[in-house]
């Protein structure tokens, strides 16, 4: 059973490292769509990997299906919001990016390079 607990631990603080990694982009990156693919990218592997953290703890009691069913039921809980999150946490992200676009608000494009999107910009 210090296996689940290892794996467990092993998958939540892998979590909050993405966690701390989408935190730091979104404070460093320069622009609007740099910092929603962060915080989109980031929230979503973190968010997994915690709750997919919790249902591998949740294992530790778990020993037969007529005795823990409950547990069984929390754990089936727990996989059902992963399922939630990994739909519309992408979804959301994408739908704020093209409001943005919508909005005309403009990438940051380094010095020297070639902006692909100034005809997008002139014909809406």
């Amino acid at each position: 059973m210090m296996i689940f607990t290892s794996i467990s631990v092993i998958l939540i603080v892998a979590g909050l490292i993405f966690f701390l990694g989408a935190s730091v982009g979104l404070t460093r990156f320069p622009d609007f769509y740099a910092r929603m693919h962060a915080a989109g990218k980031g929230d979503t592997l973190s968010t997994l990997l915690v709750i997919l953290g919790f249902a591998v703890y949740q294992l530790n009691g778990f020993h037969s299906i007529s005795h823990d069913w409950p547990i069984l039921l929390v754990i089936l809980k727990l996989l059902a919001i992963i399922a939630f999150v990994f739909l519309t946490s992408p979804t959301s992200t994408s739908a704020l990016m093209d409001a943005g676009w919508e909005d005309k608000i403009k990438p940051v494009i380094r010095e020297g390079r070639e902006d692909h999107l100034k005809e997008d910009f002139r014909n809406s």
